[in-house]
């Protein structure tokens, strides 16, 4: 398997040091989104380009994050990746299968090994049944746990687990509050015994207290159950606490990957480093005296995408090449990969 592994990443990004096993293997992922016109007859137009030819790896027991501006792409990866979507193109490897070539049937085994928690935990869960059918539907839908006593025992362990009494299984969604929905959340999450899970803004609708509870309960669970995270979010100071790499995505492009604390310290791409130029220091003295950089201008729309490299009508270190060359994802140095000819 190592040997596997490290040819891989001679291709492609690899892994920060202490993984070693590919879990999820991201090559070239497309995902076009048509535009059409007409009513009676629909006709195609043009394409929403949401993701255009990302690679990448998830090794077994890290956590990745994947950041960006809203609409880069972030989430329709994910989706990609638990095949709610149909990539366009691409593959993406689970256990060495590429599980975009498998029928509905063919996921069902998949989907026990895949979870996600998802942004929304008001709209994520049914407010029609009680916490305790939402932890055991699962369960029985795939066979897991075929006696019902069974899996109301393993519910109230799951709540447990996630910080909450045994007693919230008899109640409903709207009888708690974002925190308590979101742990439910991941409770259900867990129901399956899942390997892998996507994080997709996990914790973005919850105060910032609860935040600080909801990431702390989600790293115990990764070293209790030996789980893998691909963790979605906008917030560069959550992301830096809770993943060992991260991925930086723009309009569809991955344009910076690197392990968590080289890529905060040491940003390469332009566009990462005015992402973290963002982020406000909580130091009012240190805050008011640096210098700050905004980006300029808008996204451009990814129906018709830039030419060369997509950053460059707001990148500040743009030159005439920019316009043409389409920068390759490459190493520059050890686990450290940027899409930027000027780096």
């Amino acid at each position: 398997m190592n040997d596997v592994v490290s040819e891989k990443r001679k291709t492609r990004p690899g892994s920060s040091e202490g993984f070693e096993e590919v879990l999820v293997d991201v090559k070239d992922l497309k995902m076009y989104f048509p535009v059409t016109e007409g009513v009676f007859i629909p006709k195609v137009v043009a394409h929403v380009k949401a993701v255009d030819g990302v690679s990448f790896q998830v090794f077994r027991g890290e956590t990745l994050g994947v950041v960006g501006e809203s609409g880069c792409g972030k989430t329709t990866t994910g989706r990609c990746i638990l095949q709610l979507e149909k990539p366009t193109a691409g593959e993406i490897m689970f256990y060495g299968d590429d599980i975009t070539k498998y029928d509905s049937k063919q996921m069902i085994d998949v989907r026990k090994k895949i979870q996600v928690i998802f942004q929304d935990p008001y709209s994520s869960l049914n407010p029609r049944m009680k916490v305790g059918e939402i932890l055991t539907e699962p369960m029985k839908v795939h066979n897991i746990i075929t006696d019902e006593a069974e899996r109301q025992k393993r519910a109230r362990y799951l709540l447990n687990v996630c910080g909450l009494a045994s007693a919230f299984a008899d109640r409903y969604p709207h009888e708690m509050s974002g925190g308590q929905r979101q742990r439910v959340g991941i409770a259900r999450a867990l129901a399956m015994d899942p390997e892998f899970i996507i994080c997709d803004e996990a914790v973005s609708a919850l105060d910032v207290s609860i935040q600080a509870q909801v990431i702390n309960l989600l790293e115990d669970l990764r070293d209790e159950f030996d789980l893998t995270y691909l963790f979605i979010s906008h917030d560069l100071s959550v992301v830096r606490h809770i993943c060992h790499r991260v991925a930086v995505m723009y309009l569809g492009n991955l344009v910076e990957l690197a392990d968590g604390d080289e890529l905060f310290e040491n940003p390469l791409h332009p566009y990462t480093r005015l992402l973290l130029n963002a982020v406000p220091i909580p130091d009012p003295d240190i805050e008011k005296e640096r210098a700050h950089e905004i980006i300029k201008g808008e996204i451009p729309s990814p129906i018709n995408p830039p030419s060369g490299c997509v950053f460059h009508p707001r990148c500040p270190s743009a030159v005439d090449s920019c316009k043409k060359d389409i920068p390759q994802l490459r190493e520059v140095k050890p686990g450290h990969w940027v899409a930027c000819t000027e780096v």
